[in-house]
């Protein structure tokens, strides 16, 4: 994807996500999501922070978290995430269209944080939001390609991944296979989409698949 058709694509989920937040009950704003620690309210205070946040928010941040960077997005996203509900969703309706990333961020970042975290609050709601498959590729080449935060490639480094619904193969050994989708999870250390995905290799990554870091 270029950088048009990732901006797209991160525009048109980000308005998807904040359809879904304005059809939740209060019980569901404060739901469990897959970010263990992180209710419903935090994660999606942390998707739309991405073009408000400024060097000044990263500095602010990483002192509350005295020096970690899971410790501060976590604190960050639970201080945001305090604000009325009906604010969190107008952030997404006034910042529609915005191309800004937090600093150190790459372009295909805010494309993974929101097509991930949306499957963070949907799927233990019992909702479906399917992902596009050509926007999870990208998402899944970002994460395969870089160490941090999520080491996917030395997680996995014993099986190969192959996705069916797109052109999309990485790794070496026995084959995991599935969506796209559900391999993106299992590259930023969610099982949700483990009952997905088929081939020997799932032997070898097992429920262990998950990574320290789920933000």
């Amino acid at each position: 994807m270029d950088r048009t058709a990732i901006w797209d694509a991160v525009h048109q989920e980000r308005s998807a996500l904040a359809d879904l937040l304005e059809t939740l009950s209060p019980e569901e704003w404060d739901h469990p999501t897959l970010c263990p620690g992180w209710a419903v309210r935090d994660v999606a205070a942390h998707v739309i922070s991405s073009p408000q946040f400024g060097l000044a928010d990263l500095v602010a941040a990483l002192w509350r978290g005295r020096g970690s960077y899971d410790r501060a997005v976590f604190l960050d996203a639970r201080r945001r995430g305090r604000r009325p509900v009906g604010s969190i969703v107008a952030d997404y309706r006034r910042l529609d269209g915005s191309r800004r990333r937090p600093p150190g961020t790459g372009i295909r970042d805010p494309l993974l944080d929101v097509l991930v975290h949306t499957q963070d609050i949907a799927l233990p709601l019992g909702r479906h939001h399917a992902m596009p498959p050509e926007a999870a590729r990208t998402a899944a080449d970002r994460v395969w390609s870089t160490p941090f935060p999520f080491c996917a490639r030395r997680r996995l480094r014993e099986v190969t991944l192959t996705a069916t619904d797109v052109d999309w193969h990485v790794g070496s050994g026995p084959e995991i296979r599935g969506s796209m989708e559900a391999l993106l999870l299992l590259l930023t250390g969610r099982t949700a989409g483990l009952d997905r995905l088929e081939g020997p290799g799932l032997g070898i990554v097992g429920p262990g698949a998950g990574a320290a870091r789920r933000s």
